[in-house]
């Protein structure tokens, strides 16, 4: 993929990973609109990236998917690259969610956001994307979705199902020259799952770096750390690293 002159919807841009591909885009010659539900967050991040354009929307929901997927086409004709990066992980016992309404609340909400909106998004410009130069769609998933933590577990079942969705877009998609990638991140220190949760995990700077530059070098599937080697693993090897993540 050219890093340079697309212009480039992410899901997700105001803090995290989206925010450090957001600013690698923009340096490399690319026009990125972030999107996250928190007008406050995309202020933060227009200061810290100038250059970079924002939009608020609550992915959670579908008539706010679909009011974005017509203002970006409306606005941003040239859209050619949807980055689907949004992403919500909620630490939860699983009978928990039949005795606490609000549990299943956000477990519904983590769902929305992690599963829905990148299938109903890409459903929903695919067509746009199939008339533009160098079309790609770009889906976040992670490590987990190839072995689970028990931690996490609906948020491990949506990135295991958006990994298999990017499967079959990719096969789809390339009917109608539109690129299709995903992008397997470890633990990355950010604020995932809240506040201090991923200070254990691969550094911010090192694991964009890496991606942005495989992403330049055309990869489909781009792991990173620990992830790179559970995609590649046999059953053997995921098996193992079960156990290990889930004494």
């Amino acid at each position: 993929m050219n890093l340079a002159n697309n212009t480039v919807l992410l899901t997700g841009g105001a803090t995290g990973i989206g925010l450090a591909f957001a600013e690698r885009l923009l340096a490399a010659g690319s026009q990125v609109i972030a999107v996250g539900r928190r007008a406050d967050k995309l202020r933060e991040a227009q200061q810290r990236v100038p250059g970079l354009l924002t939009h608020v929307a609550d992915l959670a929901q579908p008539a706010a998917r679909v009011a974005l997927a017509a203002w970006v086409q409306r606005e941003h004709p040239r859209l050619n690259v949807l980055f689907n990066n949004a992403g919500i992980q909620n630490r939860v016992a699983v009978a928990e969610l039949a005795t606490s309404p609000p549990a299943w609340e956000q477990a519904h909400s983590e769902i929305a956001i992690n599963l829905d909106a990148p299938i109903h998004l890409s459903a929903l410009l695919l067509k746009h994307l199939q008339g533009q130069p160098g079309a790609t769609i770009i889906n976040v998933t992670s490590g987990l979705a190839f072995t689970a933590w028990a931690a996490a577990p609906v948020y491990c079942a949506t990135k295991a199902a958006l990994h298999s969705f990017t499967q079959s877009l990719r096969y789809e998609a390339a009917k109608l020259g539109v690129a299709v990638v995903e992008i397997v991140p470890p633990a990355v220190n950010t604020n995932l799952s809240g506040a201090g949760q991923h200070t254990h995990g691969e550094p911010l700077a090192a694991f964009a770096d890496s991606v942005l530059a495989r992403l330049a070098a055309g990869e489909l599937e781009i792991g990173y750390g620990s992830a790179e080697t559970r995609r590649l693993a046999g059953r053997e090897q995921l098996d193992a690293y079960f156990h290990q993540l889930n004494p």
